[in-house]
């Protein structure tokens, strides 16, 4: 029986390219600090840390943890010195890239019926980013945490691992109270939102055109726009993994 549904954030819940939205992220996130640091050092730096936390599995640190452990001594400041000045800039620069992005139509709908139905609901973005950015994307999208209560955001500051491991999802389960079975990851990414899910036996609907064919032929999944997969709620309800929208 479904108790728990899982959603992607971005080209899920909100239109937003990352091939548009990162480099302008970036471009504004340096702009802000050069004063402090050179653009192309923050950049080379923001991006090692980053990869360190995508090989966090779960076994360790946080995600920010492991982030703050090879970003700042690498740049020679101390967490305290250049904190509040991320902060600052989440603040009062990155609301700025909201023009890039835009609210999926049926991702408020889809959210207030799971809800509705008295279901458990995660925001399981790949948690690089702190919970600032993040809950201003889920308010981009028109499904903000101020007005639901979700009973989890996977940020940087909580997470233990990211989309790249199964710990990412085990740790969900883990905090939920879930068993894999009555949960159902809703994502546009088949690598971090649907196999990975998958293998800790979690099914998925992958939000790609029906046209597409699915890397593997050995996931149950449903398949579909988000709208594909409104308009089957609406008209038949959800199942775990139903027949892909034709």
């Amino acid at each position: 029986m479904l108790k728990a549904i899982l959603f992607d954030l971005d080209d899920t819940l909100l239109v937003n390219s990352m091939e548009t939205f990162v480099p302008a992220y970036f471009q504004a996130l340096t702009r802000y600090v050069a004063p402090l640091i050179p653009p192309e050092r923050l950049i080379s730096e923001l991006m090692s840390a980053t990869q360190v936390m995508q090989t966090n599995d779960g076994t360790g640190p946080t995600n920010e943890e492991a982030f703050a452990a090879a970003f700042y001594p690498a740049l020679g400041y101390e967490p305290d010195e250049l904190k509040p000045i991320f902060e600052r800039f989440y603040a009062e620069e990155f609301p700025n890239l909201r023009s890039l992005t835009r609210p999926q139509p049926e991702a408020r709908p889809l959210v207030s019926w799971a809800f509705g139905q008295g279901l458990q609901v995660a925001v399981a973005t790949n948690p690089l980013f702190p919970r600032s950015p993040i809950e201003q994307r889920l308010e981009w999208a028109g499904v903000p945490a101020t007005e639901f209560d979700y009973t989890l955001v996977t940020c940087y500051e909580e997470m233990h691992a990211t989309k790249s491991h199964p710990a990412y999802y085990h740790e969900i389960l883990t905090r939920m109270g879930r068993r894999p079975g009555e949960c159902l990851m809703v994502g546009d990414n088949w690598e971090w939102d649907i196999a990975q899910a998958a293998s800790v036996g979690i099914p998925g609907y992958w939000i790609a055109e029906p046209s597409r064919v699915p890397p593997a032929d050995d996931v149950p999944l449903g398949q579909g726009t988000l709208a594909h997969l409104w308009a089957q709620i609406e008209t038949e309800g959800l199942t775990l993994w139903g027949p892909r929208p034709q």
